[in-house]
């Protein structure tokens, strides 16, 4: 089910100009051996969505997930136990915008 639904996922994507370089999908067994999505798929947070437009090999290419927010707290002095630092008004309000852009872009109007 994995392949069958990335193989979908990155097709679509592909025509919308976005690759999906790295995503998840969790799934379970329910007791009568029903086959159910276990986490949410697909989106920014499990997934890194790159404009395919930019993309070059041996380069960060810019991203539409959380890697920004991965990026910023590496500059931090942060031992990565929690609790995790409050982030900035800004890396909010730019990590909020590289959502709503892969939305749009998938979407194809703006939201």
């Amino acid at each position: 089910k994995t392949l069958e639904i990335y193989a979908f996922a990155s097709g679509l994507a592909a025509e919308k100009g976005i690759i999906i370089a790295d995503t998840k999908l969790e799934f379970g067994l329910d007791e009568h051996g029903v086959l159910h999505v276990m986490d949410e798929m697909l989106t920014p947070d499990s997934s890194r969505f790159w404009p395919a437009d930019s993309y070059a090999v041996g380069i960060n290419p810019p991203s539409y997930d959380k890697q920004f927010v991965r990026d910023y707290l590496e500059t931090l002095d942060w031992d990565k136990t929690p609790p995790a630092p409050k982030l900035p008004a800004d890396v909010i309000a730019r990590t909020s915008a590289k959502y709503r852009e892969a939305l749009e872009r998938i979407a194809g109007k703006k939201i």
